[in-house]
């Protein structure tokens, strides 16, 4: 079944397809261009309608066209209804929860079947977790990827991680609050405990907050629980220095046996307030003890 407009008119030459920036915390962050389309389209296609109507009413903005819903798990099928809207002619806006469409959000197979269409694609630029985070870490910020969300499966992640432990440039992670703690262990065994890395929590919000350190440090202080949007930034690759965290580590422990702790304890210690295995550490100094 199509998706029938609220007033049955073409709007124009040409559909149009609006990829709108929702803010990712304040609503005060969007732009008046916002509210006008939202008043102004044919159809608002949104994540979740419900926060659309509770944005809307932030705004003041008053939508006259029709709103259906457009998530992951019917992104396939609308995307066909709504391409056949905009060949119409009509005006449709999409609008995600947080950020842009098309980012780690639903968006992108629309937006690939308008192109394929000659359907005018344009956006309204608004606030993005992914440069916000950036900004803030105290990270390098003049090269930088966004890798997204890691792999859930603990086997694909460090696989994925494992490719990117040359990157040279900044990385950008988006990860669940549950996850967070094994992401960063993870992050930790495939770059090093030491490299450095920012987790964002809650950007523009109430409660934001920003934990800046070394990956081994951060993920030992994530498994006390962490609530709220997170946005990762991590480091890029320097020729060397994971070699330099691991020498710092064993450093750490020699000082440790030789005021008195037992090498078993030390490494525990140790690795644990890295974010690495144990077993890894261990290692490292029994190679390097029985070096001559």
């Amino acid at each position: 079944m199509g998706i029938p407009c609220h007033n049955g008119q073409v709007t124009g030459d040409g559909g149009r397809l609006v990829l709108a920036g929702a803010p990712i915390g304040q609503a005060g962050d969007v732009s008046p261009r916002l509210r006008e389309a939202l008043e102004d389209a044919d159809v608002v296609a949104a994540e979740d309608t419900r926060r659309l109507r509770r944005l809307a009413a932030e705004l003041g903005a008053e939508i006259t066209g029709r709103v259906v819903s457009y998530y992951d798990q019917n992104e396939a099928g609308r995307a066909r209804e709504l391409v056949e809207l905009l060949r119409e002619g009509r005006t449709v806006v999409v609008i995600t929860d947080a950020g842009m469409p098309g980012v780690s959000d639903p968006g992108y197979r629309l937006t690939n079947l308008a192109v394929e269409a000659g359907v005018t694609v344009t956006a309204l630029p608004g606030p993005s977790a992914v440069t916000t985070a950036l900004a803030v870490s105290g990270l390098p910020s003049d090269r930088f990827c966004f890798e997204g969300f890691p792999p859930r499966k603990p086997g694909e992640r460090a696989r994925r991680l494992a490719a990117l432990a040359g990157e040279e440039r900044t990385m950008v992670f988006f990860e669940a609050p549950h996850r967070l703690a094994s992401s960063l262990t993870a992050m930790a065994e495939a770059f090093g405990p030491g490299r450095a890395a920012a987790v964002c929590r809650e950007l523009t919000k109430t409660y934001e907050e920003v934990r800046r350190g070394g990956l081994g440090e951060l993920a030992a202080w994530a498994e006390g629980g962490v609530k709220g949007e997170i946005t990762v930034v991590v480091a890029g690759h320097v020729a060397g220095a994971e070699e330099q965290d691991m020498d710092a580590l064993v450093a750490q422990v020699d000082r440790m046996v030789a005021e008195g702790t037992q090498r078993k304890l030390a490494v525990a210690e140790v690795a644990k307030g890295a974010g690495i295995p144990k077993r890894e550490l261990y290692d490292l100094v029994h190679r390097r003890s029985a070096t001559p």
